[in-house]
């Protein structure tokens, strides 16, 4: 009665929490259209979206299609790694089977066999072979977050508690049916049931019998030497077991492990392990059906409705109205597969930068945070920092296998985090002019070069006097400049052009030179230095003085803008260097 309880106790949770988590796909505030948007209207829109697009021949004949190739066959998947999708196949369809013909057997698999039998083959091998499919699928998981650098550096705590989970109920299953085996228990209660017998003499031969072919293990063991007994025991086997009994050798998971514990059966009666055992599976498995809503392994219910929303097109996903609802429903069909992050763009400046942010994968788990309002000041600096890293190359997009809109989601984090005070670098460089910065960055002079020996030091650029001298000040970068162009005032958009910045630099007044927004407005098309008749590395310059702006502006901005993001990020990066 306990266990019926609990079960129906995580069914409430698991149904409610489903309910909770799709219900806040339309109000999960996330880019500039959710302000403007009320719930009933994003309902509505959502709705509406599907319908019109399923009421199209073509809208329908895509959503069957997904249905088939992507979320039942997974091809998606099967393209792009053969052994996720081996992972991935066994995983999931491993549990399902399992949950449809051992959870609910008597409600669906009885039905569909009538001489249904749990103990009986085809079901009982079934059974086991589902759970072998489950454990290759754990190990492969498993292995894969071992094996890959990047993969084994942003796992988290809930992708190990997914797999332990999984590996509970799968092992304490198969123990479970071990001791089940060889309990001399369990045959005296079905003697009872069945052959409605006490007498020893009676029951001798039928036990000898399945001493011999069931191996279970009685204290003392019955003599399987004398094969008249054995034709009798096989004789009532048959009259009164065989209806609902095969022999255990097929049962590939558990029957090596009862034939490992045979020698201690007597042990196992009496400290009572079947019950423990019966317990802890009963118990792991309410578990996993409570968590299922609040894990990552609600993807398996949102996931489906992403790869859908994906398949509908145009129909469904391009009013704005319907924007703040696919995102929100991407946030929980993400299952840090970390597949986005494998195929970044900037994911090697993650070496470089240890912000973790700058991962897809990573980034995705801050953005939801952030859009659920619980991110704080610190997160949120190091999200923009992060998110302003991204070139929006659409990769991740294009590589993810749960039909997510990656570049639409960094847009609609970008935008909230402009408005929330978190602006990109070139937006906080505007606070002051290059004059200004010049100043500020003299009391925070350039210290690269001491974190190694001079001889370790490469000469920059911008520091190698000969970078410079053939430059003649003929305007022909400035001329070429796509930036410079389109600005309808350069001295006021930019302060200064690139020939002026070669100038300065020439001057060695490298720090007014940083401290100009043509540094920051550069597109780095590479025009100027392609045309530039005394070959003067005019884009490279520019590009390195904004990484070396980014560099020495951190302490900068610190000490003249404490309430800037800047000053979070650099404050938390002095803790930890101090050990806090």
């Amino acid at each position: 009665m306990f266990l019926t309880y609990c079960a129906y106790g995580a069914l409430i949770i698991c149904l409610v929490g489903i309910g909770y988590r799709m219900g806040r796909w339309l109000v999960l505030p996330l880019g500039p259209e959710a302000e403007d948007t009320a719930l009933a209207k994003r309902a509505l829109g959502a709705l509406g979206a599907v319908a019109k697009a399923l009421l199209q021949p073509r809208g329908l004949i895509a959503l069957l299609r997904t249905l088939l190739m992507e979320v039942i066959l997974q091809i998606h998947i099967l393209r792009q790694d053969p052994r996720r999708w081996v992972m991935h196949m066994a995983l999931f369809y491993g549990m399902l089977l399992l949950l449809l013909m051992h959870v609910f057997d008597d409600r669906i698999t009885a039905r569909l066999f009538p001489d249904y039998a749990s103990t009986l083959n085809p079901f009982m091998f079934l059974r086991d072979l589902l759970g072998v499919l489950v454990m290759v699928g754990v190990i492969i998981a498993w292995v894969r977050r071992r094996a890959d650098r990047t993969l084994r550096r942003t796992t988290r705590g809930a992708d190990h508690w997914l797999l332990v989970l999984l590996s509970g109920i799968i092992l304490t299953g198969a123990a479970l049916e071990a001791v089940q085996i060889i309990s001399p228990t369990l045959f005296d209660e079905m003697v009872v049931d069945y052959m409605d017998s006490n007498d020893p003499e009676e029951i001798a031969p039928l036990k000898a019998y399945w001493a011999a072919k069931f191996d279970v293990a009685f204290a003392p063991m019955p003599s399987t030497d004398d094969p008249e007994l054995l034709d009798e025991g096989r004789s009532l086997h048959e009259e009164y077991c065989a209806v609902c009994h095969s022999r255990p050798g097929s049962a590939v998971l558990s029957y090596p492990l009862a034939l490992a514990l045979k020698p201690f059966s007597a042990r196992i009666t009496d400290i009572g392990l079947e019950t423990a055992l019966r317990y802890a599976h009963y118990l792991i498995g309410c578990l996993a059906l409570a968590l299922l809503p609040f894990s990552k392994s609600f993807h398996l219910v949102s996931t489906p409705f992403s790869l859908v929303s994906r398949a509908l097109g145009s129909a469904a996903t391009d009013r704005p109205v319907n924007r703040p609802t696919r995102r929100a429903l991407g946030l929980d069909a993400c299952t840090h597969c970390g597949v986005c992050t494998l195929h970044c763009a900037v994911g090697p400046i993650f070496q470089v930068i240890p912000n973790s942010d700058i991962l897809p994968s990573e980034k995705l788990h801050s953005v939801a945070r952030m859009a659920a309002g619980r991110s704080s000041a610190h997160a949120q600096a190091r999200l923009s920092e992060g998110s302003f890293i991204c070139t929006a190359c659409g990769r991740c997009t294009a590589w993810c296998p749960s039909g997510i809109d990656l570049q639409d989601m960094w847009a609609a984090s970008i935008s909230d985090l402009n408005r929330s005070g978190y602006p990109q670098v070139h937006g906080w460089m505007r606070r002051h002019s290059a004059p200004q910065w010049a100043e500020i960055l003299k009391t925070c002079p350039d210290t690269s070069g001491e974190q190694a020996p001079l001889r370790e030091t490469p000469l920059r650029l911008t520091d190698n006097p000969d970078t410079f001298w053939a430059c003649v000040q003929c305007s022909t970068c400035t001329n070429v400049c796509p930036v410079v162009a389109v600005s309808e005032d350069p001295l006021r958009d930019l302060e200064l052009t690139p020939q002026q910045v070669m100038n300065l630099m020439r001057l060695q007044l490298k720090e007014t030179a940083i401290g100009s927004r043509m540094v920051w407005d550069c597109v780095t098309c590479y025009k100027c230095q392609e045309h530039c008749p005394q070959g003067v590395r005019v884009a490279d310059v520019l590009y390195e003085l904004r990484n070396e702006a980014c560099r020495r502006l951190t302490p900068a901005v610190q000490a003249s803008d404490p309430g800037s993001e800047q000053h979070i990020l650099a404050t938390d990066s002095g803790a930890q260097k101090n050990g806090a």
